[in-house]
């Protein structure tokens, strides 16, 4: 069942927060609140359990009628609650004297009417909820005797099982690798019962691989099985449909489970047996079968199939089943369509058959079920065809009976989803087929619709990338950009079949309207959510979230400040130069992005969007009052700190979790209240900080009570004097951008004793004053956790037997030239690290002689070739110049500097996403570079620099 609860997320802790005191309503109105919270609790545990019905028996029509009514009265009664509380919530304007006496006055007044027309709508409303009360017990909604569907899932999964020969395309070389799975390991290893896991979306042809395995190998056994699980399983009867077909005798049907795995490990106790388990949806489930699958020592097979990639892991080894190619997809089209896979599509239907088999992504079912239907057809027109095409992903309630079978199939794994989920997969066809969907901005879009759960122990983004994650778990949607070294999803896709159902499910529920202009438009009576797509894939999507493009500018904003409703707001890339003080109107607004916009400063009424929960600038400076922003989560990008007192200010954010700050003109003032801010910030997950060059906190032994949460401290463009001692107490730091301007004994002590470091960033900008000699690094120096290391610049450090004993992998940046003067040669020790797997070694040769490249090259070659591990390396030199620059601002004004520079090359780089530019500078040094970018007042917006030989790709270079 699709029912999902409306509004009520939202509105019940609002109707919560009426109640307090600081509202003063009267005591008849607040009796009304209470009432109106208490049946809506009620109708929201009605819904949940209506979400809880079983697929094959969906509620009566009247209850879903019922449950649209209640969501349509939660969203409603929100909205006129907001409209209260932001006419009671606004903040007084700051005059004095005779017209600030009769402002306030007035605003009282306003109040006062504002308080009366409240009760009136309380009133009303509550004959609403009334009348939905009664048509609940009229219905017998809680009760109501529930209709078993035409065509059960189990039915649609049977022809999976009993498909021709003829049709098993793509499967013969899938067969083989599973049946090579299933067989693989030595003598030893083959006797232990071996189980794998088929895993992959509905519809992808997991039961058909089974069932073919199944059938090739069955006889290689003394018994076998075939059993379907499915969603709703009686265990019981799984039991004795498996004892039957594995040949045993006198079983009674009264038996109980307990019994029946007795029974079953019985007869399998001296047997080489062969069971599939299909259609596996619960850990627990599996949990009670393996039981009865006892490891004889006699070489048993398990195959089990399921959607859900978790369960699948939990099982065994997992076989991940891949969609059909393009060639399978098309021979088992033109079989379906033609009668045989051989025939060649006439030209006038390639262009549209292509693009059904394009919407179909290779996926058995889908492809099966559109041939069947265009085979069907009483002729193979062009025009036919493409109507077929349109209906795909368009989710048309009047779409052909195959198509809703289908559906019905892929819906299985839908209804599985737990209420918030499933309200959050909707979501999703707001979205054009065939687009990647940036999870960074979906979950903020999810964040202002206020579809994410609060959770204690996790942020609210935390929550969304579980969300996501567990959507690709149960194979709903699919990941096609992954971050680089982390294990988070970028980017997703839905499969166009999962669209159509979706798209389907809601317009049915009344969650989207969507409008293409392609055909009649039949509107609601009320919207709640408009999806606008164009002819050419663009789409303007939805209040309360609203995305702009970069024709907005300052006049247009203005206008959207009156959108008081308003949760996300998007303006990146726009014309925007400034923020209106009607910005304060936008009471509720939670996601805030203004990235890449010229916005260099915040008005002093922006710290009245008390609800802010996530804000992204670009090196702006911030009102007065900051602090008062209590529910600020998230601060990307960076502000301009200008003073020490703002960071007492900055102190009373205790729930962020991200932040960014560049320090104007940074002084030992600076040290001592940037230190108590970060005592303060309890919750800090990750930390960014431009500017603090010189001294910073190095004194200072520990921070109280500390960011025992801090994850990620980027330093990396500030040159500090020394690692500051509070960071050996930091138990929760792994990633570590810092840079040096020396670096010395006491710095690796602290560097080293820091507990789950494991990524360490090191730029040191010069060797210690008057010694050119390396500093050992040695198992006195810990480092117990660091599988990662890069140093760049100066690297005067040399490893000894025993250092860094987890390391892995190793990036060397350094200038030839510059290390063969102070250092006279290139033994860093690296024979000596026994984790290492693998150099970069990116060497700077703007001037220096291809034999002293080679000298480079080869000393660390001989020094790997002496490690036991062989660690791998990979070089990167070049006769010309990379200055590499990490930047802040917007990015048109990045070119503007460039363009002014002479020398520098056209095919300059920008990377406007990572905040990064190459600038391709022919034969000149870096020292003439840098002072060519100063003179062209470039140097005022770069947070670093370095240089470096190498043809390398400049996304991958992390040194800035």
């Amino acid at each position: 069942m699709e029912v999902i609860t409306g509004a009520m997320s939202t509105l019940l802790p609002k109707l919560g927060d009426l109640l307090k005191e600081e509202y003063k309503l009267q005591k008849g109105v607040r009796g009304e609140v209470m009432f109106l919270k208490a049946e809506l609790e009620s109708m929201e545990a009605a819904l949940h359990k209506l979400s809880d019905a079983p697929i094959d028996q969906p509620p009566d029509i009247q209850v879903k009628l019922w449950a649209r009514e209640v969501k349509e009265l939660s969203y409603d009664i929100e909205d006129r609650v907001d409209t209260y509380m932001v006419r009671i919530d606004r903040a007084p304007k700051e005059l004095h004297g005779l017209r600030g006496f009769i402002d306030r006055c007035l605003d009282l007044l306003t109040k006062a009417k504002v308080r009366h027309k409240l009760g009136t709508d309380i009133k009303d409303l509550r004959s609403s909820i009334e009348e939905v009360s009664k048509r609940r017990d009229r219905y017998k909604v809680d009760q109501v005797a529930r209709r078993h569907a035409s065509m059960t899932v189990d039915n649609l999964r049977l022809s999976a099982l009993y498909k021709k020969a003829t049709e098993l395309i793509g499967t013969e070389k899938k067969s083989s690798e599973l049946i090579e799975w299933l067989m693989e390991g030595d003598e030893a290893s083959k006797k232990h019962l071996r189980i794998v896991s088929i895993a992959g979306v509905g519809g992808l042809g997991k039961t058909t691989l089974a069932k073919v395995v199944y059938d090739k190998l069955k006889v290689q056994f003394d018994c076998g099985a075939f059993v379907s699980v499915s969603h709703s399983p009686n265990i019981e009867r799984i039991f004795i449909s498996m004892l039957h077909q594995l040949g045993g005798k006198n079983i009674e049907a009264t038996w109980s489970q307990q019994q029946l795995i007795d029974e079953l490990r019985k007869f399998l106790q001296d047997k080489r047996y062969f069971i599939v388990i299909d259609d596996i949806w619960e850990t627990c489930v599996w949990e009670t079968i393996q039981y009865a699958l006892i490891d004889n020592e006699c070489g048993s097979k398990v195959i089990s199939t399921t959607r859900n990639l978790d369960i699948a892991e939990t099982i065994g080894a997992v076989y991940k089943l891949q969609p059909l190619s393009r060639f399978d997809s098309r021979k088992l089209f033109c079989l379906r369509v033609f009668g045989t896979e051989e025939t060649c599509i006439p030209n006038e239907l390639a262009e549209v058959s292509e693009n059904i088999l394009k919407k179909c992504g290779g996926v058995p079912l889908a492809i099966i079920t559109i041939a069947s239907m265009l085979a069907n057809g009483k002729e193979n027109t062009r025009k036919s065809w493409f109507k077929v095409s349109h209906i795909l992903g368009s989710g048309l309630e009047d779409s052909p009976d195959v198509i809703k079978d289908m559906r019905r199939i892929l819906s299985i794994s839908y209804y599985d989803l737990p209420p918030h989920l499933k309200t959050c997969m909707l979501y999703l066809s707001s979205y054009p087929e065939d687009s990647g969907i940036w999870t960074k901005e979906l979950i903020l879009k999810w964040v202002g619709e206020g579809f994410i759960l609060k959770d204690q122990r996790k942020s609210f983004y935390e929550m969304g990338e579980h969300y996501v994650a567990e959507l690709i778990n149960r194979s709903m949607i699919e990941p096609f950009h992954v971050y680089h070294d982390r294990d988070k999803k970028a980017y997703f896709r839905l499969h166009d079949m999962v669209l159509d159902l979706i798209t389907h499910l809601s317009t049915e529920d009344g969650f989207l309207t969507t409008l293409d202009g392609q055909r009649p438009i039949h509107l609601p009576k009320k919207i709640r959510r408009l999806s606008i797509k164009s002819s050419n894939g663009q789409y303007v999507k939805q209040l309360p979230t609203v995305g702009l493009d970069h024709q907005v500018d300052n006049h247009y904003f203005s206008i959207i400040c009156n959108l008081f409703h308003l949760r996300y707001l998007r303006l990146s890339y726009t014309s925007i130069t400034e923020i209106p003080k009607e910005i304060r109107n936008l009471q509720y607004l939670e996601v805030l992005d203004m990235s890449e916009t010229e916005v260099q400063k915040l008005p002093s009424t922006f710290v009245q969007l008390r609800q802010l929960l996530y804000l992204h600038v670009s090196r702006t400076r911030i009102p007065d009052g900051f602090g008062k922003l209590k529910h600020l989560h998230v601060l990307d990008g960076t502000i301009i700190v200008e003073s020490p007192t703002m960071m007492h200010d900055l102190a009373e954010l205790t729930e962020m979790t991200r932040m960014g700050l560049r320090f104007h003109e940074w002084n030992e003032s600076y040290e001592n209240p940037v230190i108590q801010c970060l005592g303060s910030l309890v919750k800090l997950e990750y930390l960014k900080l431009i500017g603090c060059n010189g001294d910073f906190g190095s004194r200072c032994d520990k921070v109280t009570p500390g960011p025992q949460l801090l994850q990620n401290i980027n330093m990396k463009s500030s040159t500090i004097c020394a690692v500051p001692r509070w960071m050996s107490s930091l138990c929760a730091l792994t990633i570590l951008h810092i840079s040096l301007l020396t670096l010395g004994e006491e710095d690796l002590h602290v560097l080293g004793s820091i507990p789950s470091l494991s990524h360490l960033q090191l730029s040191v900008e010069e060797s210690t004053q008057g010694c050119n000699k390396k500093i050992v690094i040695n198992n006195a120096y810990s480092f117990l956790c660091l599988t990662k290391f890069e140093i760049c610049k100066t690297i005067g450090v040399v490893f000894a037997q025993g250092a860094m004993p987890k390391l892995q992998t190793l990036v060397l940046v350094f200038g030839v030239l510059e290390t063969l003067d102070k250092f006279g040669d290139f033994d860093f020790g690296l024979e000596n690290l026994s984790s290492l797997m693998h150099v970069d070694a990116w060497m700077g040769c703007s001037k220096a002689k291809s034999e002293k490249l080679k000298a480079a090259e080869d000393s660390i070659r001989t020094a790997l070739d002496m490690n036991p591990n062989k660690p791998t390396l990979n070089c990167h030199e070049t006769n010309w110049l990379k200055v590499h620059v990490q930047y802040e601002g917007c990015q048109s004004n990045i070119k503007k500097i460039l363009s002014k520079v002479d020398g520098v090359s056209k095919k300059s780089i920008i990377h406007p996403k990572q905040g990064k530019v190459t600038i391709s500078v022919d034969d000149v040094d870096p020292t003439t570079t840098i002072e060519m970018l100063n003179k062209a007042g470039m140097l005022a917006q770069l947070l670093s620099y370095t240089y470096l030989g190498g043809e390398e790709d400049p996304t991958r270079c992390s040194i800035m």
